[in-house]
């Protein structure tokens, strides 16, 4: 029992998927029937009526009958065609051949887009032709005013052109020529050849118009303009020639005769109505010209530069001829009193070896003013650079001057240090001896010889013949070092002792009430005469801070202020 319900239930499965299998297979059957009429509906009829309004000829009725004809095939066979596979699909479902009835669904799926694809085709090649002929009539009615324009241009102002008139006549006949045949192949219907004329017409036109528009200004400047600058660029080249100028370095002649030649080449071009490439050069000729009137400009600039610095710079150059002699003087002079380093000699001869030069481009520079076979320009340069260079000469020989300027007052400021220096270790050694001290340390003592042997060797170096100042300066400074050193530890001393004596006379108030504090007094006192100074002080101030706190402060404090 059990084995019979499977079944039945297998047979219900199978027949319920089949039937639905079924049910979708129609509904893309009536899909595909909607996009077919869909495909029906479209005006493509209508589209290619606008073709209708061109002249049916030829070309134009040669394609609107290959359009029509796809269109028709497309109408009664291709539709015709996809019908038949409806019929067909729909009756395999209706046997329930599902995969037969779903190969034919693919078919339509190919067969529909086909169509279209046909459709969409026959569409963009209607538009593209309706478009294109709208663009060249709409370009051509265009082009038709800006012709008009530039004949009646041509005939009022005739004269602008010259002899090109007559090319610039033949070239706009020949786009009315163009213009004509044109309409000619409109009237025929041949659309395609009339589209490359209308390319024809626009080319021709730009270039005439072009030409046209550049031509007056560039035939003037290259017939009239420019050769007058030429003439007048001559001219002034020979009255400068005449008053003395040297100009062969400019080669004008053959520049002013090339520019000549080229210019008659540019007229020829201009009347066979190649603007754009007289337009291109022409710039540059002017700019060059306009160059060679600055070139004489500047001639005359330094010219005028020249003679009024020349005079100047000789002068200036005296000057400094008969400073650095002054100079050689002083330092062979010196050399015999004071010792010269490689350094100094070195900048020394370095500064008359520039000299000597410079005077040597000056006198070339005097034989060229008298030969006139140079450029002022070069001139100019030349005593520029001279200038220049006596500035920076001028500057070097002061600078040297108060270089060997400052060995003297080297050598003066260091025999008034040493003067100095010695007066105060002598006034030091006085005061030593008035300060009544029981004895002087071994340090002070060494310190003091030290600062004199110091002091006597900064002298030797002084008279020394010829003097090292560098020598000089370096035992100055090690003596100075050495008597600050021994001036301060003796002061230091000195003071020291001083206030040692302060404090235990101060503190014997208390020595007869304290044996303790009278027992390190008598030990301070036994430092003081064996003159332990700094540990006298130290001793007697400690026994006095016991006895009473405060009291060294104190009298450090009255003691400083009866020092000052």
């Amino acid at each position: 029992m059990e084995y019979v319900i499977g079944v039945v239930l297998l047979l219900l499965v199978a027949i319920i998927t089949v039937l639905l299998f079924r049910k979708r297979i129609y509904d893309q059957v009536d899909y595909y029937e909607n996009w077919k009429l869909d495909i029906m509906g479209r005006n493509v009829a209508a589209k290619l009526s606008k073709v209708k309004a061109f002249n049916i000829q030829g070309e134009v009725k040669a394609k609107l009958d290959r359009w029509k004809h796809e269109w028709d095939n497309i109408l009664t066979k291709d539709l015709a065609d996809v019908e038949e596979v409806l019929f067909d699909t729909e009756q395999a479902a209706d046997k329930f051949r599902i995969p037969q009835a779903r190969k034919l669904v693919g078919q339509l799926e190919d067969m529909l887009v086909n169509i279209e694809k046909k459709i969409d085709a026959i569409e963009a090649e209607v538009d593209q032709f309706i478009e294109t002929e709208k663009e060249n009539r709409k370009e051509m009615e265009n082009m038709i005013p800006v012709l008009d324009e530039l004949k009646k241009r041509l005939s009022q102002e005739r004269y602008s052109y010259d002899r090109a008139a007559l090319k610039f006549e033949t070239r706009l006949d020949d786009i009315d020529e163009d213009i004509a045949i044109y309409h000619e192949l409109i009237s025929s219907g041949t659309y395609s050849e009339a589209a490359v004329i209308v390319d024809k017409v626009r080319e021709k036109l730009s270039f005439v118009k072009e030409a046209m528009d550049d031509y007056p200004e560039l035939y003037k400047k290259c017939k009239f303009d420019l050769p007058q600058r030429l003439d007048e660029l001559y001219k002034n080249m020979k009255e400068m020639e005449a008053s003395g100028y040297y100009l062969e370095h400019l080669n004008l002649s053959k520049r002013i005769h090339d520019y000549q030649a080229r210019l008659l080449d540019y007229v020829v071009e201009l009347d066979n109505l190649k603007t754009v490439k007289v337009k291109e050069e022409l710039p540059e000729m002017e700019e060059q010209i306009d160059d060679i009137f600055k070139q004489l400009e500047n001639e005359v600039i330094a010219k005028n530069f020249v003679e009024s610095k020349s005079a100047n710079f000789s002068q200036s150059l005296k000057q400094l001829l008969e400073k650095f002699k002054e100079t050689k003087k002083e330092v062979e002079q010196l050399k015999r009193s004071y010792h010269f380093n490689d350094d100094d000699l070195e900048k020394y001869m370095s500064l008359e070896k520039q000299i000597e030069q410079l005077y040597e481009n000056h006198q070339a520079f005097k034989e060229k003013l008298t030969t006139n076979q140079y450029a002022n320009s070069e001139l100019r340069s030349d005593l520029e650079a001279d200038m220049e260079k006596l500035e920076k000469l001028e500057a070097d020989l002061e600078a040297y001057k108060k270089q060997i300027d400052n060995l003297r007052k080297d050598e003066l400021e260091a025999r008034n240090q040493i003067e100095w220096m010695t007066n105060e270790l002598n006034k030091t050694k006085r005061k030593l001896r008035q300060s009544n001290l029981p004895g002087i340390p071994n340090f002070i003592l060494s310190m003091l010889e030290e600062a004199m042997t110091k002091n006597e060797r900064v002298i030797e170096a002084l008279d020394k013949q010829p003097l090292d100042i560098v020598q000089v300066q370096k035992t100055l400074q090690e003596a100075k070092s050495a008597v600050e050193n021994a001036l301060e530890q003796t002061n230091r001393l000195i003071e020291q002792a001083k206030l040692t004596e302060v404090v235990i006379q101060y503190a014997n108030r208390y020595r007869s009430r304290d044996p303790i504090l009278a027992a390190k007094l008598l030990e301070a006192e036994e430092l003081f005469r064996n003159a332990e100074y700094e540990l006298a002080l130290e001793q007697a101030a400690k026994a006095l801070e016991e006895k009473e706190p405060g009291a060294l402060k104190r009298i450090e404090e009255i003691h400083q202020t009866v020092i000052a």
